[in-house]
């Protein structure tokens, strides 16, 4: 049988398929549909168990558009399923890739009623409020680090429903877990790859493997390393759900890390076995390209690529009420298919947040205006990037541990720090030529800006902040730390913290630890009690940028009216108002200053008498001291956020 090219208007339009895959069950029946235009015959293979025995085959039929269906009548919750595939003279059995349910380890798919994996009063949940992206303030966690630790005081340590733990206490009493996550005040959680991915052993209660999951096997099942009992198809689902509910009754929004660009396996792949090189570029001899360095990379603007993320994405969003999707190297994906995603989530709910990573993990034949890539972001419209300019301008270059940032040294970083507070928008102040890696604002509106120091990958903050100055204080490291957290949860756009950065998370120096045991990766809770001043200083910007919408402008051209920065006396200094009630802000003119230097320094504010709120040691909305007149000493290494006297004690 030949086949035109799969790039070619002629396959698409003999081959695209419009709708269902997948097993498509009802109480009396279960249909079975299977994309596979280059197969010349499929067999449904189905089994008892979700490992072990053997199967059952059923020849399908050919269908429309080169699909394959069957049906078996009766109810089939519960039933395990492969395909088995002829094509290119070789018989391959491979996993559907629309399955919403597998056995262990993701060897086969499972038939499932989804309204039996249902919490109680899940019907009816709620998503959180959101009423503008700006609002989001975002938390990446990993679900084994946030309750693994030995004294995390969670029981079901390492699994979904660890985080439906209500009133958990670790070292000295200190919150954890849930109960951590609502004291600090986020909006939003970020987990880490939820969906099933391939190097954890799942028939271990306790895997004796760690991983952050970014190698995807099944794209639309969550991960069975983190159920009580990966064996039962069901039993991965329903904890999932209880965690979502749990985490939403608590008023915290649930984002979700999608790793679309590549799978683990490549000539392996179930995609690959079912219709061989369709999912995945090549380069021009044939080979899998690898823009993900991680030996393959999908090809997403092939139709029926796009239509399995798109329609894997809306699934999360809508059976599991996903509220946000941020996307492993968006860069290999294609424009139109991160902007149908928007536009489908759209459909679902508006307030789902989309971003990613505006970048690839190495060459992609995918030509570079196709990219979404962060210098193409407003082209993406609804969908934000991260700030890298912002990160290495404030603690220094990401792949060079010993280079300095703003505020531990940096030379010339002033531009490109404002350029990340104006949430890399248009504004008039911004010298484009300083800026570190951005000759042009990408971001068309602040809500594009996703401003972050430091995630689960690299150094951490506080690792790499003594990678720099090996040999300072602990006391002026921590300065500088807060510094850091004070720049990101001001600057307009939205603010991304890593779990355990409000307790100066270490991973002792491990700069990639994807796959490093838990001693490395998990949340030392104890580390809350011993830096609990530093964490009361993130919760209190949490607050802050939480009361004032100041910090939270919707438009590029209210931050070009209402953001103007203002003279500082000296390098390594950063000053701004935000002025005329920005964004209909109860305080009338708010001052922010940082002084990243070694010494104290004297200036001149815009008018007199102010109210500090934020200074070197305590953040938040209550008033720590008053200026009188129109100058301020900023000690070293601090931040102020300083409001006017009049409009502080009229609000």
């Amino acid at each position: 049988m030949s086949h035109p090219h799969f790039d070619s208007l002629e396959f698409y339009q003999r081959y695209h398929y419009h709708g269902e895959l997948g097993a498509i069950y009802h109480r009396d029946h279960t249909l079975f549909r299977l994309w596979a235009p280059t197969a010349r015959q499929v067999w449904l293979v189905t089994y008892s168990d979700g490992l072990t025995g053997s199967g059952v085959e059923l020849a399908m039929e050919p269908d429309i558009n080169g699909t394959w269906i069957t049906e078996l009548p009766g109810d089939h919750h519960g039933l395990y399923y492969t395909y088995k595939v002829l094509v290119n003279g070789d018989i391959n059995e491979a996993v559907d890739p629309y399955a919403k349910a597998c056995g262990v380890n993701g060897y086969r798919g499972m038939v499932v009623d989804l309204e039996r994996t249902n919490p109680p009063g899940w019907d009816k949940l709620a998503r959180p409020p959101l009423t503008r992206f700006v609002d989001a303030i975002i938390y990446e966690l990993h679900v084994r680090d946030i309750s693994i630790h030995p004294l995390s005081g969670i029981a079901l340590r390492g699994k979904y429903l660890g985080l439906t733990e209500q009133n958990t206490r670790g070292p000295h009493n200190v919150k954890t877990g849930l109960s951590h996550l609502v004291e600090l005040g986020i909006t939003h959680v970020q987990l880490m790859p939820c969906s099933d991915f391939a190097t954890i052993d799942e028939s271990n209660k306790e895997p004796l493997e760690y991983n952050w999951g970014y190698d995807p096997l099944n794209y639309s099942i969550p991960e069975g390393s983190y159920s009580t009992d990966a064996f039962d198809g069901t039993r991965r689902i329903v904890e999932y759900k209880e965690m979502i509910k749990t985490l939403k009754e608590a008023s915290i929004r649930v984002n979700m890390d999608v790793v679309y660009n590549h799978t683990f396996y490549s000539h392996a792949s179930h995609l690959n076995k079912i219709v061989p090189s369709y999912y995945y570029r090549q380069d021009r001899q044939g080979r899998f390209s690898n823009g993900s360095g991680c030996g393959n990379e999908l090809a997403s603007e092939r139709s029926m690529v796009r239509k399995m993320i798109v329609d894997s994405v809306r699934y999360w969003a809508e059976e599991y009420k996903i509220d946000g999707f941020r996307f492993d190297l968006m860069g290999l994906l294609d424009i139109p298919t991160i902007n149908e995603i928007r536009s489908t989530l759209n459909a679902v709910d508006r307030s789902i947040m989309m971003y990613g990573e505006g970048w690839t993990g190495g060459h992609s034949p995918l030509l570079d205006e196709l990219k979404a890539l962060k210098t193409n972001v407003r082209q993406l419209p609804g969908t934000g990037a991260f700030n890298d300019d912002l990160r290495d301008g404030i603690r220094g270059h990401v792949f060079h541990a010993d280079q300095p940032g703003f505020v531990n040294g940096g030379v010339g970083l002033e531009e490109t720090v404002e350029f990340g507070i104006v949430g890399s928008c248009e504004h008039d102040q911004i010298d484009y030529n300083q800026v570190v890696y951005s000759r042009w604002p990408w971001a068309g509106e602040p809500a594009q800006s996703i401003n972050y120091v430091e995630v689960h990958d690299n150094l951490t903050l506080w690792d790499k902040l003594q990678a720099v100055d090996p040999d300072q204080s602990e006391s002026v490291l921590m300065d500088m730390h807060k510094m850091c957290g004070a720049l990101i949860l001001t600057s307009q756009g939205i603010p991304l913290l890593h779990a355990g950065m409000e307790f100066l998370r270490t991973k002792y120096g491990d700069y990639n630890s994807y796959r490093s045991p838990d001693s490395i990766n998990q949340i030392d809770w104890e580390r809350k009690y011993r830096y609990l001043p530093i964490f009361h200083y993130y919760q209190g910007l949490i607050t802050l940028r939480k009361c004032h919408p100041a910090f939270r402008m919707v438009t590029a051209a209210q931050i070009q009216r209402h953001l103007r920065f203002l003279p500082v006396p000296d390098s390594h200094m950063i000053a701004y108002i935000l002025r005329e009630n920005a964004n209909d802000d109860s305080w009338k003119n708010i001052v922010v200053i940082f002084n990243a230097k070694a010494t104290s320094k004297e200036m001149e504010l815009p008018e007199e008498d102010w109210v500090v709120v934020v200074d070197k040691h305590r953040a938040g909305i209550i008033m720590l001291d008053q200026i009188e007149g129109q100058r301020v000493i900023v000690p070293p290494r601090t931040s102020l956020v300083l409001v006017d006297a009049e409009s502080y004690h009229g609000a």
